[in-house]
This record gives structure tokens, C-alpha cells and sequence, in this order.
């Protein structure tokens, strides 16, 4: 009787067992077949980085602007940052796990002391069901520990994730998301968040649909004046602070 309970207690357990690591390795084999896929849309952007840093190799401890097509598209940006060292790679249609993916390739090389983050966007957006806001930040916090790993000095700013019109219905994640980044950064040495969503609206809080391409996602010019308005004093003393504490280790050397 004993022998007959544990077989029939045995095999659910075993068939669950076979079910589940089933689940796993077709979840993990879409998901590799997901990275690949997306690799071969970024692979572009990343070739063109490095023409360019061959053809004007980068100074190292400098700003580094990261992200996602927000950024990207910001091409004006090291004029509007002028005279602050800013390099811009975003790059396209990138998600939160695409920034560790490359963070070799996009962060390493370039040992910035300032970097500046935009990502998540597409992340809240991706896919029928919006996913869990603190499933989105934590790939952001990871970023932030990583980049605290490799260079404890260098600071990150996290620029809000925008409230655009393409996506009212999910703008209660899109505030989740935020917040939850706000209370990080709040709480994080080195760290500021800077919100560019009141850019966004008029005095009633609408949308300035002015601001925004057709896809009522990305931006004309005039959206990036507002944005380095509002960014560019929090970088301006961010790298203040890295030059002052260059200072004071070249002087006690």
C-alpha cells in the first residue's frame, strides 16, 4: 500500500516537474531568440558608434547620455549642452534589459563620470498587457549597481519617462515607474531624477500636441529646448562636483 501512495504521490510530481522545465527552456530559448532579433535592429547603430569612435576617438570621464529613441533623436544635444562633454549613444527602440545587454558596448568604454538615463518608454509600451512598473525599475536599479561596481564616483540622472499621448491608457504605469525611480534616486548617493513631463503640458496639463511628431511619441526641436531647460542645470553641478573632486585628488596627490 505504502509502495502503491508513492508512486501515485511520485509521478504528478515528476510530470509537473517535466511541465514546468518544459515552460522554462521554451521561455528561455523565445527569449534568446527575442535578444537576437532585437540585436540585428540595434546592430546599425552600433556600427556607425564605432566608425565614429574610430574616426574621433572619444576622451574617456566624460557624459553619457543613454537610452532609448527619446534620446536618440536628440541630435542636437551636444550643442545644447555646450560647453559640458557630451557624448549621445542611444540607440532605437530599446528596453530596459537592452541597456544591460549592451552596457559592455554603450557604458564601458567610455568610463563616463556622468551618465545620463533615458529608458523605459518602450518598455511600458511593448507588449498587449503593460508590464509591472517595478519589473521596469528594477533593470534600472541594476544598471545603476553595475555602473556603481565599475566607477563608485560616477553620477546618474534619470530623466522621466514621458506621459505621451500614444499611450494615455497606460500612464498610471507610466507615474509608477517614475516614482518608483524618484524614491531611488532620492535615496541613492550620486544620483538625481529630473521630471521633463511639466515641459509637456500647458498651464490646463494637457499635452502640447505642438511638441510632438505624428506618432505622438517623439519630438520636434522645440520639445529638446524645453528638455535642456530643465536638464541642463542638475548636469551643470553634477559635473561641478566630479571636477571639484578631480581637483581635490590631483591636489592631495
Amino acid at each position: 500500500m505504502k509502495t502503491w501512495l508513492t508512486r501515485w504521490l511520485v509521478i504528478p510530481a515528476i510530470f509537473a516537474w517535466a511541465v514546468s522545465t518544459a515552460v522554462f527552456a521554451a521561455e528561455k530559448k523565445s527569449s534568446q531568440d527575442d535578444a537576437e532579433a532585437r540585436w540585428k535592429r540595434f546592430e546599425p547603430e552600433f556600427v556607425a558608434f564605432g566608425e565614429a569612435d574610430r574616426a574621433t576617438p572619444p576622451v574617456q570621464g566624460k557624459i553619457l547620455f543613454v537610452g532609448s529613441s527619446i534620446f536618440r533623436k536628440w541630435t542636437s544635444v551636444t550643442e545644447q549642452m555646450a560647453p559640458l562633454p557630451v557624448l549621445n549613444r542611444a540607440f532605437g527602440g530599446s528596453r530596459t534589459p537592452d541597456q544591460l545587454a549592451r552596457f559592455a558596448q554603450v557604458v564601458t568604454p567610455y568610463a563616463p563620470k556622468v551618465i545620463v538615463y533615458y529608458c523605459g518608454s518602450n518598455d511600458l509600451k511593448a507588449d498587449a498587457v503593460a508590464e509591472n512598473p517595478a519589473a521596469i525599475f528594477s533593470r534600472f536599479r541594476e544598471f545603476s549597481e553595475r555602473v556603481r561596481a565599475a566607477q563608485p564616483a560616477t553620477r546618474i540622472i534619470f530623466v522621466s519617462s514621458t506621459r505621451s499621448p500614444d499611450r494615455v491608457e497606460r500612464w498610471e504605469q507610466v507615474d509608477h515607474y517614475n516614482a518608483l525611480a524618484r524614491a531611488y534616486c532620492s535615496a541613492t548617493p550620486h544620483h538625481a531624477f529630473v521630471d521633463i513631463n511639466p515641459t509637456l503640458v500647458d498651464r490646463n496639463g494637457h499635452p502640447r500636441l505642438d511638441l510632438y511628431l505624428a506618432d505622438k511619441l517623439h519630438f520636434h526641436p522645440p520639445a529638446y529646448v524645453d528638455f535642456t531647460r530643465v536638464i541642463k542645470p542638475v548636469l551643470t553641478r553634477m559635473w561641478a562636483e566630479v571636477e571639484a573632486e578631480t581637483v581635490a585628488k590631483t591636489t592631495v596627490r
